[in-house]
């Protein structure tokens, strides 16, 4: 018996249930990545890397942070971060995942209890199970639920720190979490609110700072912002109080461990970071972009849009979530399927990403085809 069996059966399996994956190339309009302001392909990107190349900024860090690895475009780009998301310090990662892995696993503590929102990301979960705090999910979005539930905790005998967890932006269904609201809630049960700003990084709130950004800066607020999604480079920020962020830097595996990002990235994200601001025309456009999508999103397929860059179109069956998704691709429209676990069972949808790499009259043909095609394959 071949020692690969197992997992081959395996892969048979979720091929069965029409739930394989495999890597497809980029190809078609972009109408599924996270590059929102299309920043990756920037010329001033381009020459921010030949720029720090010329410099001497190096392409690899050689080791961890606290090996070495610690690297003077780290703490440049750290400082700038702090002054431009209004934080007391800011801590580089090499991606969201290590990230949110690192913040969910170290900072709870035992006997504390880390409530979030029942469609955080998948990053955070997995810190969790890492970490020694209990959890517990609130309804999505719903702060009188997640209110109800610290009651109940605390009635069955929970004396722990509460840890509030949000994206203010979601990845899948586009909708924006109630963050003043929560901020409130955290103020009112002495809690940490911690906030994934991924998706509205470079894009939302005050000069694209993120949704939370006035309420960056408190003790109890604690933020991600990644530099892969709109900033067009790769990366994490994590911003919050001096103190959180020491205590990373001496207990977080995820941070100990690995090894330093890339100078290099370092450098092009100060340089992202400065052209946000410098040019909020990519915004305006973005903003004028999304405005017509979910116009013509309803107008030609009768589904009401999120009023967001990301724009979820609920099919509901794997298998048809998938067919379309195909015969969009082949059409030349690179747009993804969504299925289970990544969304609830079904809720299997089309995740429709709006960048400035298409324009309103590709989106407006976009909807036609996905119109046709809604009629032409069955249920």
């Amino acid at each position: 018996m071949s020692l690969l069996n197992k997992h081959q059966g395996a892969l048979e399996r979720l091929a069965e249930r029409g739930r394989s994956r495999s890597l497809l190339k980029a190809h078609g309009c972009d109408f599924s990545s996270n590059d929102y302001l299309a920043l990756t392909t920037a010329p001033e990107l381009r020459l921010a890397a030949e720029n720090a190349l010329q410099r001497g900024v190096g392409m690899g860090a050689g080791g961890s942070r606290l090996l070495r690895g610690n690297d003077p475009e780290h703490e440049a780009l750290e400082e700038e971060a702090a002054k431009l998301f209004g934080a007391e310090r800011t801590l580089f990662f090499g991606g969201g995942y290590n990230a949110n892995l690192a913040m969910f696993s170290t900072l709870p503590q035992n006997g504390d209890l880390v409530l979030h929102d029942s469609l955080i990301h998948a990053s955070a979960h997995d810190g969790i199970k890492l970490g020694s705090a209990q959890s517990m999910a609130f309804r999505h979005n719903q702060v009188d639920d997640a209110q109800d539930r610290i009651r109940q905790w605390r009635e069955q005998g929970g004396t722990g720190r509460i840890w509030l967890a949000c994206e203010s932006l979601y990845s899948m269904d586009g909708d924006q979490a109630p963050i003043r609201e929560l901020v409130e809630l955290a103020d009112q049960r002495d809690a940490f609110l911690l906030v994934d700003e991924a998706h509205a990084t470079g894009v939302l709130g005050k000069g694209g700072r993120g949704l939370a950004a006035e309420f960056e800066g408190r003790e109890n607020v604690i933020s991600l912002h990644t530099c892969g999604k709109a900033l067009g480079a790769s990366g994490a920020l994590v911003c919050g109080p001096s103190v959180m962020i020491d205590y990373l830097i001496n207990r977080a595996r995820a941070f100990i461990y690995a090894t330093a990002p890339s100078p290099l990235v370092a450098a092009i994200v100060r340089a992202s970071l400065q052209l946000v601001q410098s040019q909020p025309q990519r915004r305006e456009q973005l903003a004028d972009l999304v405005a017509h999508a979910n116009a013509e999103m309803e107008r030609l397929c009768g589904q009401k849009g999120s009023g967001t860059h990301i724009l979820p179109f609920l099919i509901g069956d794997d298998k048809r979530t998938m067919r379309i998704a195909k015969a969009l691709q082949e059409t030349g429209y690179d747009i993804r399927g969504i299925r289970p676990p990544t969304v609830p069972r079904g809720t299997s949808r089309l995740r429709i990403a709006l960048t400035l790499h298409a324009s309103k009259a590709d989106v407006s043909s976009m909807f036609e085809v996905l119109a046709e095609e809604m009629d032409l394959v069955p249920s």
